[in-house]
């Protein structure tokens, strides 16, 4: 059945090349419509009060763009994941990556044939960037005006489901970046079907989705069946839900609270587990607490302080929102408490923010962690990464300590291997003046911060969207193999060794009970440890031999980047050198 909600119009309409058919009210559902389904694959249009509607906001197949839906039966595909009983993200190793420049391809089929190096990796799921419809055929998709659809030039729906299949076959599970918060600037057609957008709530993007006025029971039920769809349809494990600090909802009864539990039943009723995971700026526990203890009920939430600890320990910036984390203390708070900012004050938002993590009521594998991802490459000016910032001696040690925490680890695309083609900001809006605004815009952005406009790609150019494409030659230059076996032996540490890995709720003081300790120079330490029970990681950030001493008795030096002589309680490493090592248990030292 075909069912769309206009509560604005008064009549609807499908014209296809086989049929034309009115859309029935429903008396039991006032401002739905319905008629029989078209055929799989067959054209069609919908006409709102005789006008033509383009796109269809809840059509599931754009072939040529957003123009006329093509009807797609998730019927048709036949899957072959009958024995996938999906995997939890608890003790798993999350890799975000981008289909149209993860490969030279650029669709879901390119994405596909790397599978195999993303197991040979250690990874347990894959984090696909939003591949709802967008207008163009290229972007990073937070601009998706079409809920359901998957993007034609990733291939479509039917691409999807072979992704997915051959994920499940390989033993990973996938989860999607969803966009709720929001719809792009341009194919947006829900203005003449109902309020799904509200001026009662502001976004960065104009206007909030409708989930707390006039309307908004629909609009929340369109988008807990859309999340649905996902999940049953494309056989799905999880989703990852962008900005939920946007989602404006003054109800009772938080929209993301809902999803949840909808989420769980449909967890039951498929047999395997179902991950939800909140992009949250607020540092607010409450966000992973399940609803019965009053909670939104995510499975996990990111967290941006452990990845701003990292980046200025390993670079030293301290602008924008850096500044809150430019010593060693506050990276080690970072590390032990799981927020930086958990309800003391922040320079940056000059005023205090987050709430205190209890470690006896919530795990910290809920935290996903990480040393890249899309928004914090993207988001500068020229899109470098990391390795292009600091060097791959700095990557190994990031990738030591982001690895040795008991949080769950993100890579981005790319970062596995040291990759340095940059991740730039890209679009291709079909309107010229939206397309000239967008460059505009980006470029005032970076000049308020001392930026020179011409240093500033152009996002509507291709060869931004080209330079950001990852480069799979065995000989690319920026490949680094050693930096790549490093990644693979830390998370396979991670399987074999529980009490290296994933952390759960203990009542410790601190996350697992992770204590850190540095050099006395915390403003530039010359290097910096983590302990957790028998595992300590120490990394050299001087320009000399760095002698250790532990505190106890070191059993082995279990991986090393670099020289690693262990003698009694001390570790000899040389510049440049990062070392996990297993002692005797005891109580960590104290700094």
């Amino acid at each position: 059945m075909l069912r769309r909600w206009a509560p604005r119009a008064t009549s609807l309409r499908l014209v296809s090349d086989r049929r034309e058919i009115d859309l029935l009210p429903d008396p039991a559902a006032p401002g739905w419509f319905s008629c029989a389904a078209p055929d799989h694959g067959e054209r069609y249009d919908l006409l709102v009060d005789g006008d033509l509607v383009r796109p269809d906001p809840l059509g599931r197949w754009f072939p040529d763009g957003l123009a006329a839906g093509c009807w797609w039966d998730a019927a048709s595909y036949r899957w072959n994941d009958a024995g996938w009983r999906g995997r939890p993200l608890q003790g798993g190793v999350v890799y975000e990556l981008h289909v149209g420049t993860f490969t030279p391809a650029g669709t879901l089929d390119g994405a596909a044939t790397r599978l195999p190096q993303l197991v040979d990796l250690g990874i347990s799921h894959v984090e696909l960037m939003p591949l709802a419809a967008f207008d163009g055929d290229r972007g990073w998709g937070y601009d998706g005006v079409c809920l359901d659809a998957v993007q034609a030039s990733y291939g479509g729906p039917d691409a999807l489901c072979r992704f997915v299949d051959q994920a499940h076959q390989a033993g990973l599970a996938v989860l999607l970046d969803v966009v709720h918060n929001h719809l792009g600037p341009s194919g947006n057609t829900w203005e003449q079907f109902g309020p799904f957008v509200t001026d009662r709530h502001h976004t960065p993007w104009g206007g909030a989705v409708n989930l707390d006025g006039p309307g908004s029971d629909d609009v929340r039920r369109i988008l807990i069946d859309s999340a649905l769809q996902w999940l049953r349809e494309f056989h799905l494990d999880g989703l990852r839900l962008d900005a939920v600090h946007e989602l404006r909802d003054d109800r009772a009864v938080h929209f993301l609270a809902e999803l949840s539990e909808a989420v769980e039943d449909l967890a039951r009723e498929v047999g395997r587990p179902l991950t939800l995971v909140a992009e949250s700026d607020r540092n607010d526990p409450r966000t992973v607490t399940p609803t019965r203890h009053g909670g939104l009920g995510m499975t996990a939430q990111w967290d941006d302080d452990i990845h701003h600890a990292l980046h200025w320990l390993l670079t030293g910036e301290t602008s924008g929102y850096y500044a809150d984390f430019g010593s060693a203390e506050a990276v080690a708070y970072a590390f032990e408490h799981g927020f930086r900012h958990d309800g003391g004050w922040s320079s940056f938002r000059g005023r205090s923010h987050g709430r205190r993590v209890d470690w006896a009521m919530t795990d910290p594998w809920r935290f996903v962690v990480s040393l890249q991802t899309h928004d914090q490459v993207g988001n500068r000016a020229q899109g470098e990464r990391l390795g292009a910032l600091c060097g791959r001696d700095r990557l190994a040690a990031g990738a030591a300590l982001l690895l040795s925490l008991p949080y769950t680890p993100m890579l981005f695309m790319g970062e596995e291997w040291g990759a340095r083609t940059p991740w730039q900001f890209f679009s291709s809006f079909g309107d010229a003046d939206l397309g000239r605004a967008v460059t505009e815009g980006r470029r005032a952005e970076f000049a308020a911060h001392g930026w020179h406009g011409d240093d500033v790609p152009d996002p509507q150019d291709r060869r931004t969207f080209e330079r950001s494409q990852l480069s799979w030659a065995a000989d690319a230059t920026d490949r680094d193999d050693d930096l790549l076996r490093w990644y693979a032996d830390l998370i396979a540490l991670r399987s074999q060794q529980p009490g290296f890995g994933a952390g759960v709720a203990d009542g410790a003081a601190t996350a697992a009970g992770l204590t850190c300790r540095w050099a006395a120079a915390a403003l530039a330490p010359s290097w910096f440890a983590v302990h957790r029970a028998e595992w300590s990681t120490v990394v050299v950030l001087g320009e000399a031999e760095t002698i250790v001493d532990l505190g106890r008795p070191i059993l082995e030096v279990v991986l090393a980047w670099g020289d690693a002589a262990a003698t009694g309680s001390t570790l000899r490493l040389p510049p440049g050198s990062s070392a996990v090592v297993r002692c005797e248990p005891s109580t960590a030292a104290g700094r």
